[in-house]
């Protein structure tokens, strides 16, 4: 990301251009990235860096009137120009801020990250074009990237500024189930909402991170005290013998087992072993390859069977055959059931690593604020953060303030530690400020990714269609470290049976160390790996059975009275057969319109449909999941809601509001939102698992309600009462007399509010028996998926038509939210299906590593159903993991009903498809 010329070797020149229609004037380096110029030198952090490449089009300005990427346009090539950034886009004719308002109005901008990049390069085409279509606009945004949305709200927001679009607008009592706009959505739309990059405190250090260029080797360092010697402006380099606590943090801390710095030996490429903390312009120009350290390489082991084998080195000494952690369901008699089964399919899969690649690269600064260290980071888990910290620096949790930012993606990677402690560490070491940005290679070098996994599954039916038996075996390559290895192992066999009744089952996993970087989570927790094989096996199994592959589902489905493999009888809020059902029409039509085209089908083209089902605990597996929500009434009348959930772009910020809004009987817009500095807010746990809605929304339903009747106890009002917030007065009325609170003569409470509401929720839930079986979550939710594929038989590409997904979210709390994460969710799932992999050591950058862009991303039908839990706040269910669960496994097996080829191993590349179509003898007729 960084030039190596020594910085006095440059030329400084005076660049005059405008920015936003004011004239400004900068003295830079003419090769400074104008991306750079307008963040650091004029402070127009709306402007986003995602990759420093133009891969990823976040950094997307308008020069003149058209879209360029920032960061490969040089300072001295807009002399004389004319530049307009997102901050400038409301004032600009002719589209002002419409596009801003629509893209507010279709839920168009999650985490934010990529939104000013997409909404200059669409007006650059609505200056061009007023009323482009779908097509136009997939051209004009396609080399803007987003992981969060899915697109087509993006596209349908372009298409639609024209349209005058007025917000929803809630009334008491009335938030859930309007489409409200996300309460942040306006920061994400002019530029202004902070991202872990977007600040830089006076006097700051900047740190560079020296790691491993092995996936295995010892090393020693020379001399570092010369090396400081050597390079003024250097103020310290760090090793793990200046980490000032314990040297061991991770996730889940029974398995914690990650140094911040590598001792001795690095246990997988991209490891830190030291780092460079000095004056910015300094370490830009440093050459880390000229850094003191000595590399011996050593034998590595890069594969699950390398590492199993029974000579093979252990990773961890403590850690038997290299395996972290075992997994284990099991009920029944699994062997007698297979035996006596009508039918038993019995096949072998296989899924590769897989990049989170979020927009958003991580970052942060880190300050010491006397006794106390403060950082500053994009982090899904700002409590456990602050725990990992206190640990790595010697100091009681209470002593480290977590303050995350806006966060540009996560999808479970920023769960994990990256840049904090090494900015912690240095600014508490240094007594300045040090702030760390990582570069896109950096990212994807040393972050977690998706566990790879290598699976069997056997299962067994019998004539009547009903699964009889499930036995199911993974492995997951977990690599260095554990990072969420142990959640995986635990999560996936209770989910491997899908969402369905299997009264004989074994599921057995293992999560296994090799020297690769680690992986964690990453939406669905394993559980995704699992559905590409399971629902394969069921299509197989459907086939044996000759009956139709959703009917199939349907008669085997789950419902209130039906235990699940680990004994667990939901009751009420099953609504898997409502999602299947929920689809039986278009997979009708759908199989119809593709048999036909087949059959009269002479070029290469076919055509196929798959249908494939989910289900998944919302929260921790069979562990303590609470979270604690307080609200305080103002003497202004106002409401502020202390809840830490961490909005990554799901929408909990919005969600959270809108539940403790209605259970108090407030207007949403009397809320004032204070969400994740530790030092202000309670923990609401992490921002993963699907959890959030479900157990923070619990908590804002429980604090709502217990204010509301902490209010009409002091008015001496029945439960049936109205309360009406106004400027320093609180009405009360019951049957039509009301009674009026004057705040201000009201005493204000230790929080310094008149009246402080706090309430905590913690799923009801039991731990699993040797055999898996007790009440691993309190609730799940239930999804199906439809996808229509068309794909060459020549060439093996498969080009995704439609994606018609059913989902069970108990109540839709707003439905344009949970519209936007299935819509993403389907995204990430197809790239999963076709065209993710990740390959240690190859690729760390989004121009190698695909993921879908616009022109990839298919027709959408969102259809909710709305089967309410009993435990969830007015009903409500999880949503964020749901939706990429049943994509992959829909579009392989629309690629099998297309062409009789069943891909076992992700994803389906055209050199696979075409590898397994000519394995096969040709396609199929």
């Amino acid at each position: 990301m960084a030039t190596t010329e020594p910085l006095s070797q440059v030329r400084v020149e005076t660049i005059s251009f405008s920015v936003n229609g004011r004239p400004v004037e900068v003295s830079v380096p003419g090769t400074r990235r104008l991306s750079r110029v307008l963040r650091d030198d004029l402070g127009l952090t709306g402007t986003k860096v995602g990759c420093d490449a133009g891969d990823c089009g976040a950094c997307t300005v308008l020069l003149g009137n058209e879209p360029v990427c920032s960061c490969l346009v040089a300072a001295g090539q807009v002399e004389g120009c004319r530049v307009t950034t997102v901050e400038g886009l409301a004032s600009r004719p002719p589209v002002h801020d419409r596009l801003q308002r629509s893209f507010l109005a279709h839920g168009a901008a999650q985490c934010g990250a990529c939104t000013p990049g997409m909404l200059v390069a669409a007006t650059a085409l609505l200056e061009r074009n007023p009323t482009p279509n779908e097509n136009e606009v997939m051209d004009a945004i396609g080399g803007v990237l987003c992981r969060c949305t899915g697109y087509r709200k993006i596209i349908r927001a372009v298409v639609e500024a024209g349209i005058p679009a007025e917000p929803p607008v809630a009334h008491a009592g009335s938030a859930v189930g309007t489409r409200l706009v996300r309460l942040d959505g306006k920061k994400k739309v002019d530029g202004s909402e902070i991202f872990g990059a977007d600040e830089i405190p006076e006097n700051v250090l900047g740190v560079r991170v020296v790691r491993c260029p092995h996936h295995r080797a010892s090393f020693s360092f020379g001399d570092l005290k010369q090396y400081l010697v050597d390079h003024p402006g250097v103020v310290s380099v760090l090793t793990a013998e200046d980490v000032p606590g314990i040297d061991c943090y991770g996730v889940i801390p029974r398995f914690a087992d990650q140094p911040v710095f590598a001792h001795q030996e690095a246990r997988f490429r991209g490891e830190a072993v030291a780092a460079i903390v000095g004056e910015p312009d300094v370490l830009e120009a440093l050459d880390l390859i000229a850094f003191p350290v000595h590399w011996q390489e050593l034998p590595p082991l890069l594969t699950m069977e390398d590492a199993l084998a029974a000579s093979a080195t252990p990773i961890h000494p403590t850690r038997d055959q290299n395996v972290l952690v075992r997994g284990r369901v099991v009920s029944g008699d699994v062997e007698k059931a297979l035996q006596e089964s009508d039918f038993v399919v019995d096949s072998r899969f296989e899924t590769g690593f897989v990049e989170h690649a979020y927009i958003e690269p991580e970052a942060g600064f880190a300050r010491a604020v006397g006794d106390t260290i403060e950082v500053q980071a994009c982090t899904q888990s700002p409590y456990m953060d602050r725990d990992d910290l206190a640990r790595l620096l010697g100091i009681p949790p209470e002593k480290v303030r977590i303050i995350p930012t806006a966060v540009g993606g996560g999808f479970g990677s920023k769960l994990d530690l990256s840049v904090q402690p090494f900015i912690a560490i240095a600014a508490w070491k240094c007594k300045r400020p040090v702030r760390m940005v990582y570069s896109r290679q950096e990212s994807i070098l040393c972050t977690t990714k998706r566990h790879p996994a290598q699976i069997r599954m056997r299962a067994g039916a019998n004539r009547d269609g009903k699964i009889q038996a499930v036995d199911f075996s993974a492995d997951f390559n977990t690599g260095a470290y554990s990072s969420w290895g142990p959640t995986v192992a635990g999560r996936v066999p209770v989910h491997a049976s899908g969402p369905y009744r299997v009264p004989n089952y074994r599921a057995l996993t293992r999560a296994v160390h090799t020297n690769i970087v680690p992986a964690g989570a990453f939406r669905g927790f394993g559980v995704p790996q699992a559905a590409i094989a399971q629902e394969q096996v069921y299509d197989e199994l459907a086939d044996l059975v000759g009956m139709d592959r959703l009917e199939f589902r349907i008669l085997n489905s789950l419902d209130d009275d039906t235990p699940t493999v680990t004994g667990q009888v939901l009751g009420e809020g099953v609504g898997i057969r409502a999602c299947f059902e929920a689809l039986r029409p278009a997979w009708r039509a759908a199989r119809s319109r593709s048999a036909e085209f087949n059959a009269r089908a002479t070029g290469p083209l076919r055509r196929g449909v798959g249908v494939a089902g989910m289900l998944y605990g919302c929260g921790n597996t069979s562990l303590p999941n609470p979270s604690t929500v307080r609200i305080g009434l103002k003497r202004d009348g106002r409401i502020a809601l202390h809840q830490g959930a961490v909005d990554i772009g799901q929408g909990s910020n919005t969600i959270v509001t809108q539940i403790c809004a209605d259970a108090l009987g407030a207007p949403i817009s009397q809320f004032d939102l204070i969400s994740g500095d530790t030092s202000i807010t309670p923990d609401c746990g992490k921002t993963s698992a699907s959890r959030q809605t479900f157990v923070t929304g619990k908590a804002a339903h429980m604090a709502g309600t217990q204010l509301r009747n902490e209010i009409l106890k002091r008015a001496a009002a029945c439960s049936c009462a109205a309360i009406e917030f106004g400027n320093g007065i609180v009405t009360v009325t019951e049957n039509g007399n009301g009674t009026q609170v004057t705040l201000q003569d009201l005493p204000l409470d230790a929080r310094g509010y008149v009246i402080t509401s706090e309430a905590t929720f913690d799923p009801p839930i039991t731990p699993l028996d040797a055999d898996g079986q007790g009440t691993p979550y309190a609730v799940y939710g239930f999804g199906a998926h439809m996808a229509e594929i068309e794909i060459d038989i020549e060439l093996g590409t498969i080009r995704v038509v439609k994606v018609t997904a059913a989902h069970d979210v108990g109540r839709a709390i707003n439905p344009t939210l949970i519209e936007g994460q299935i819509e993403g969710g389907v995204a990430q799932g197809l790239g999963m299906a076709l065209m993710e992999e990740f390959i240690p050591g190859k690729g760390e950058n989004l121009h190698d590593y695909l993921i879908p862009s616009a022109g990839d991303i298919p027709e959408f039908e969102s259809i909710l159903i709305e089967d309410p839990s009993p435990i969830g706040p007015f009903g409500a269910k999880g949503i964020g993991e749901q939706a990429v669960i049943p994509t992959a496994p829909a579009i392989l097996n629309a690629i099998h009903d297309a062409i009789g080829v069943r891909l076992h191993k992700v994803p389906a590349t055209p050199d696979r498809v075409r590898a397994a179509i000519l394995a096969k003898g040709g396609a199929r007729d």
